[in-house]
C-alpha cells in the first residue's frame, strides 16, 4: 500500500506576501517538490483549497496585526501537526511590530488622514511566535528559497532541519569582504544578526540591517565595546537591530539600555 502524502498548507497573515512569492521562485525544485506534498491550502497560488481539513504541515508567514489575523492563526494551530513560521514577520515581527509604541489612532491618523472603518480590528502588531507555539521557525526577509528546500525535505523524511547558528559576519569574512564597521565606521549588525543569506548586502557594499533576526545568543557586550571603540553608540546598534526585530528586543528589555544610554 502506497504511503499518503502529508497534506501541507501555506498561508499569509498581514505582511507583504515575498515568503510566498519566494517558495513559488523555487521554480524547477518546486515541482517535484510538489510532488512529493499534497498542498491542500495555499490561497496565493491555487483557486481550489480546503480551509478545514487536518494538515501535516502548514507554513505561516506575515504578522498578527488584526483580530482576524489572530483568529486565523489558532485555527491553523490547531489543525497543523507541524507549523513553520515563515520569514522575519513571523519569527520577530519584522517591520510592522518597528513602531508598536505608537498608538494606532495616530498612526491611522498619520497614513490615511482619517479613520477608516475597515481598520477598526487592528492591534498591535506581533509575531504569530508570540501567541502559538511553532515547531520551526525560518527567518529571512524575505527567505532564502535553500533555506525553505531544505526545511520541506527534511519534513518530508521525517527529520527536524538544522541549520548552523553562526552570524552574518562570520559569512561575511568567509567571503573575505572588507568591514563596514572596521573600514568603514558604518553600524552594521552583522556580527549579531543570524546567517543564512550569505552576507548578501555586506558583498554589495551596504552594511547588514539586522534583517533576519538576533543570534541566539549574541556576545552583546563584546559588540557595544567594539562599536564604542569606533564612536558608535549603543543607541545606534538598536536601533538597527530594532527595525526588524523590535518585540524580542523590548521582550529582552534592551529598550531600558537605550534610555539608559540617552541620559548620559
Amino acid at each position: 500500500m502506497a504511503k499518503s502524502k502529508p497534506k501541507v498548507g501555506i498561508f499569509g497573515l498581514t505582511g507583504c506576501a515575498g515568503d510566498q512569492l519566494q517558495i513559488l521562485n523555487c521554480e524547477d525544485q518546486l515541482i517535484p517538490l510538489a510532488r512529493q506534498m499534497d498542498i491542500v491550502d495555499w490561497v496565493m497560488a491555487s483557486s481550489r483549497n480546503d480551509h478545514t481539513c487536518r494538515l501535516d504541515i502548514a507554513f505561516v508567514e506575515g504578522v498578527v496585526a488584526t483580530e482576524r489575523d489572530l483568529e486565523s492563526l489558532k485555527e491553523i494551530r490547531a489543525r497543523t501537526k507541524t507549523l513553520v513560521a515563515l520569514g522575519t514577520c513571523a519569527v520577530w515581527g519584522g517591520l510592522p511590530a518597528m513602531h508598536n509604541e505608537i498608538p494606532r489612532e495616530v498612526l491611522q491618523r498619520e497614513v490615511y488622514h482619517s479613520s477608516p472603518l475597515h481598520f477598526l480590528d487592528t492591534v498591535e502588531a506581533l509575531p504569530p511566535t508570540h501567541f502559538v507555539p511553532f515547531e520551526i521557525t525560518l527567518p529571512g526577509c524575505p527567505i532564502e528559497r535553500h533555506e525553505f528546500l531544505r526545511v520541506a525535505h527534511a519534513l518530508l523524511a521525517g527529520a527536524m532541519p538544522e541549520f548552523h547558528m553562526l552570524p552574518v559576519c562570520w559569512e561575511c569574512k568567509a567571503k573575505e569582504n572588507l568591514c563596514r564597521v572596521v573600514y568603514f565606521q558604518e553600524v552594521c549588525a552583522g556580527a549579531m544578526t543570524r546567517g543564512g543569506c550569505g552576507a548578501r548586502c555586506p558583498s554589495h557594499a551596504v552594511a547588514c540591517a539586522g534583517c533576519r533576526g538576533p543570534l541566539e545568543e549574541p556576545n552583546y557586550d563584546a559588540n557595544i565595546t567594539m562599536f564604542a571603540d569606533r564612536g558608535i553608540s549603543w543607541v545606534e546598534i538598536a536601533r538597527k537591530m530594532s527595525q526588524f526585530s523590535a518585540p524580542v528586543w523590548i521582550k529582552q528589555g534592551l529598550e531600558k539600555e537605550v534610555r539608559h544610554e540617552r541620559r548620559r
